[in-house]
This record gives structure tokens, sequence and C-alpha cells, in this order.
């Protein structure tokens, strides 16, 4: 693209874009679109036309964020997790309560999920931390105890909202950071080890009746297929049916006759499996792939530590949306909201993948401005 630009062909501005990801981002959001066309009866609205106004938006959020200099964003790194962490403080005096969550704050007709919002921003504190922490303190209490804090403190916030999946996802992209940062291998292993021996008590104190019925059901969907499993035996029903070219567009029977619940939002790569079948779920993996795979890249080109942990933090915060909610579909996840990026229903999940799109499109302009080096994560 850059020798067609030095042609005259196509303009340098355009040329310079990250167009191996912004052509799989573009094609499966407009996928994503179809699908939600069909599963609102064939209409443009309830969600089809919402999706894509959302995603516009959000596409200039991102564009903006990807034309920050890097001194501002080292700046306000630390202001603008805090801004959201009081906003999560927020939420906990003043939150707007919806399905039985108090999870939002609402101004006139903006409604925000400050959460949603602390994915990204403890990846980006994360980073910005361990960029200033001499490489000498790597391995010492110094590297984990402020870093343990900033994962900490938002996700005891949120376990009050209560948003159990939410949590896990800040902790992942923290944790990611924090492995790539440098981090003792033994102090993940033995953190797991603790959390996997403590799982029988966090299942009997910490968790709540519909949180212990989601792992139980995980663990046998067939207990209760018309009540806590009906979710998950729909959703493979669906997918199974499709078969490998689907029933057509517009002609799924799970969804249009409300056999499967939530066909646009967290079940929407199952109302996609059954009118596209396996051709159209390797489609959308393929596009996926191409994004993260690009994501890795524009960590791996990196050329110092704040650069390289910010674009992978942000990748793997995209990876753990689709990961999560493709397990969940396919009943090898318990059941939670976690929707499928660009595809699925949703304003909250739409502009966090869509800030770290801008954070990874940021970092990837200052790549192409700093001196090589050959920093990798």
């Amino acid at each position: 693209m850059n020798t067609i630009a030095a042609r005259g062909i196509v303009p340098e501005p355009i040329a310079r874009q990250p167009w191996e990801m912004l052509i799989p981002l573009l094609l499966i959001t407009g996928f994503g679109g179809l699908v939600l066309y069909s599963a609102g009866g064939g209409s443009m609205q309830p969600f089809a036309m919402s999706h894509f106004i959302r995603f516009l938006v959000f596409s200039v959020m991102a564009a903006i964020i990807a034309s920050m200099p890097r001194d501002a964003v080292r700046v306000l790194t630390y202001p603008a997790y805090l801004a959201v962490l009081v906003m999560l403080l927020g939420v906990e005096i003043v939150g707007q309560v919806g399905g039985g969550s108090q999870r939002w704050l609402e101004a006139g007709p903006i409604r925000i999920q400050p959460s949603e919002i602390m994915k990204p921003a403890v990846v980006l504190a994360m980073a910005r931390f361990y960029e200033t922490l001499p490489a000498g303190m790597i391995g010492s209490w110094r590297s984990l105890v402020p870093s343990g804090m900033l994962i900490v403190l938002p996700i005891s916030l949120v376990l009050l909202q209560p948003d159990l999946g939410t949590s896990v996802a800040i902790a992942f992209g923290g944790v990611v950071v924090m492995f790539l940062a440098g981090l003792p291998l033994w102090w993940f292993l033995l953190a797991g080890g603790t959390g996997i021996a403590a799982m029988p008590l966090i299942y009997f104190f910490a968790l709540r009746p519909y949180q212990q019925a989601r792992v139980t059901t995980f663990l046998d969907p067939e207990n209760d297929p018309l009540g806590a499993g009906y979710h998950i035996a729909q959703s493979k029903i669906a997918i199974g049916s499709g078969g490998l070219f689907g029933k057509g567009f517009n002609n799924g029977t799970q969804s249009h006759l409300n056999y499967l619940p939530e066909p646009h939002t967290d079940f929407v790569f199952a109302s996609m499996a059954e009118e596209w079948g396996l051709v159209g779920g390797l489609f959308v993996l393929t596009m996926y792939a191409l994004i993260l795979r690009w994501g890795w890249k524009v960590a791996n080109e990196s050329q110092d530590r704040f650069c390289a942990l910010l674009a992978a933090g942000a990748t793997a915060t995209i990876f753990f949306y689709i990961a999560i909610n493709l397990l969940m579909v396919m009943g090898m996840a318990p059941a939670k909201g976690i929707p499928l990026p660009w595809m699925s229903h949703g304003g909250s999940s739409m502009m966090t993948n869509m800030i770290c799109i801008g954070l990874l499109m940021m970092v990837n302009r200052w790549n192409r401005m700093a001196p090589r080096r050959g920093l990798t994560v």
C-alpha cells in the first residue's frame, strides 16, 4: 500500500492506515449488521441500525484516540484511571439498576457503564506503571503490590454491582500485562494453584445462587434443559442445525420463533451459525484472527516497554471477549453476559473494543514514527 501511495495512486494519509486490521473490522461489523437485521425480524430496527450508528460514533472516538501524542497519554494515564474509578464509586452511590444489577450512570440521554471503560483503563495504567519501574525491581514486591492494587480496587467495586464476568475481564487484561512485563512465572503458577484449590470455598461462600446455577449448568447442561440449562441447550441446537451452509439469510427458526434467548446479544453467534452454517462461523473466526494477529504484531513492533505492554494488553482484552463468548455459546464456559465484539448489539461492549482498537492504532502510529530498536514482547 505504501508503494502504491508513492506512485500517487492512493493518497498517503489513506494508504498509511492499518488496512490489514480495518478491512476485517469493517467486514465483521457489516456481517454483524446482517445477523442483527435477521434477528430483528428482517428489519433494520431495532438492532441493525443502532449497531451501525454506534460503530460510526465509536470509530470517530477511536480515530481521536489514535491521534493522541505519546507525552499527553503518559500524563493523562493515571488521571484517566482515577476518573473511571470515581465513576465506579458513583455507580454504587447513584447508579441505575437494570437486570438485577447496579452498573450504569445516567445523565439525560447518556448512559455509561464505567466497568466497561475500566478494562482498557487498567491495561493503560499497568503499562504506564511497568514503564516507570526500574528493571532491577522486576521480581520484587514493588513490581507486584502497586500493580496488584491497580487491579484489585476496580474489581472490588465491580463485584459489588455484582458483575463477576466483568471483574474477571478486568483481571485478565491486568494479569496479561503483568506476565509480559516479566514477573516471575512461579508467581502466576502459585496464584493459579491457589485459585484452583479455593474453588470449592468460592463456589459455596462467594458465589450467589444464580452464579452457582451457571456453574452447575456448565458442568451438567442436560440436568435442567428447560430451566437453568435452557440457554445453552437452545444455543447448541441453533449452531448444530446450521450444518455446513446454514438455513439461509433471514431463515433461522430458533431465533425467529423465540426459542433462542438473546439472539441479538449474548447468543448472536448461535443465531449467525443457524443461518450461515460452518462457512459463516469460519468467516467470523478468520476475521477475528486477522484483527488479533495485527494487534499482536503492533505489540511486537513496539520500540519501548509502554507501547509493547499497552498494545498486548489491548489485544488481550479483545481476545477475552471473543474467546469467552464463543466458549459460552458452545457450552464450554458458564453462561455469562459477554457480548461478541462488533457482532452483538450493545453500546458498552462496542465502546470498550473500539477504545482498544484506538489504542492499538495509536501505538501503531507511534511505532511508525519511532527509530527501530527491535524491542518485542
